[in-house]
């Protein structure tokens, strides 16, 4: 039954960014945001309220499909508001956000658990509340951002007020039939994962590296819970060892941002997503260390503490990874940018679903250790991606279809 409701979120959070992605593409960040959070604030009190497995199905599913659309177009909004030298400061805390809630999930989903009068129905009331909050928020103080609409309503405008015709913008060209919206917008994030090598190989290393981080959902119950014996509420504390690690990859994030501040200027001001790479090479050796450290550490006979610091490596080098993923792709993509980051949620979304799952039978069968010393030993291989990049990342973005800086 978890496995199930867990796996309908997942599905919709996976297929949900093929959707929201064109549809910012084609009409805007605003409303693509806007009215899927209004969903997802709908459907998460349509779980609390739910009385049967099929209804929790259900809307778990479209809590999923409407709860994607922030993720897959906030970073691309963010590279709308912000110029290339300090774009990687907003991503950060971006981040941050986007991380953290599934690390301090556990404990408070837990808490919640055990506490007599609210149980889990309140996981979702809270959400829903919490939503709504955001949503007020947004419709009142976030306005549209997206470029080439600006443009376009700018040039309508000055064709009103002025009566001259020369006022346009390519985008009032784009034909939104039925067919070229599905074929050619929407098909886009699939197109740039099977055809876009910089898009497909940073997908597969966030969403490997994401998978992790849902897999230690899965992993701690079983070292702090199942192997130790501690309550439910004290087997989640562990999980703040994730979380301190997350809030460590600011400061390594934040440094690389004077470097590439640098390096832009020297470029006349365009964004280099090689130069973006650098802390990523230092996140992939702690995510590597982190994961065998835990493996190794995580007997009931050895302290507990030494798992939790392993896991503040595997949150750092985790985040590390993830914002500078996310930094790449809106560099190099820019207008794009919102399918490239779809496509990698994808990606992410479909693995985070699939990890999990296997999860129980792989520790159970091989024994903590061993089972992540192959995950760990799946790191190191993934570790020179960011190298590969950096010298043969502007070959690849000239021959894109999709990357408009070619040099």
């Amino acid at each position: 039954m978890n496995v199930l409701i867990y796996l309908s979120n997942r599905l919709g959070f996976a297929f949900g960014p093929l959707c929201w992605a064109p549809i910012s593409e084609l009409w805007g960040r605003r409303w693509s945001m806007l009215p899927a959070l209004f969903c997802l604030g709908l459907f998460s009190i349509g779980t609390a309220t739910s009385k049967n497995a099929a209804s929790i199905f259900i809307t778990r599913f479209f809590g999923g499909l409407f709860g994607s659309a922030p993720v897959s177009n906030v970073s691309a909004a963010l590279g709308d508001m912000w110029s290339p030298k300090a774009r990687g400061t907003a991503v950060t805390f971006y981040a941050v956000a986007v991380v953290g809630g599934p690390t301090l999930g556990p404990l408070i989903g837990s808490a919640l658990l055990v506490n007599p009068h609210l149980g889990w129905r309140w996981t979702e009331y809270l959400e829903a509340i919490w939503v709504f909050g955001v949503f007020a928020a947004a419709l009142i103080f976030l306005p549209e951002v997206y470029t080439p609409v600006l443009l376009k309503k700018k040039a309508a405008r000055l064709r009103k007020e002025t009566g001259n015709n020369a006022y346009y913008h390519p985008h009032e060209d784009i034909k939104l039939d039925a067919k070229t919206i599905i074929t050619k917008h929407f098909s886009r994030p699939l197109l740039m994962l099977t055809t876009e090598p910089m898009v497909t190989c940073i997908a597969f290393y966030a969403s490997f590296v994401y998978a992790i981080l849902y897999l230690t959902l899965e992993v701690f119950p079983i070292v702090f819970s199942k192997n130790r014996g501690w309550s439910p509420v004290i087997s989640s504390l562990p999980f703040l060892g994730l979380f301190v690690g997350v809030n460590l990859a600011v400061v390594v994030n934040l440094g690389n941002q004077p470097r590439y501040a640098r390096i832009v200027d020297a470029a006349g001001g365009r964004p280099v997503p090689e130069a973006r790479l650098a802390p990523m090479a230092l996140g992939g050796i702690l995510f590597a260390i982190g994961l065998f450290w835990f493996g190794w550490t995580a007997a009931p006979n050895i302290h507990w503490i030494l798992p939790v610091i392993a896991s503040v490596f595997i949150g750092a080098g985790f985040n590390i990874i993830f914002q500078q993923c996310i930094n790449f792709l809106v560099d190099t993509y820019a207008l794009y940018a919102a399918s490239a980051v779809s496509a990698n949620t994808f990606l992410r979304s479909i693995l985070a679903s699939g990890f999990p799952l296997v999860a129980g039978p792989m520790f159970r069968g091989m024994g903590v250790g061993p089972a992540m010393s192959v995950l760990g030993g799946v790191a190191t291989v993934a570790v020179p991606v960011p190298f590969l990049f950096m010298k043969y990342g502007v070959a690849l973005r000239r021959k894109s279809k999709f990357a408009p800086f070619k040099d």
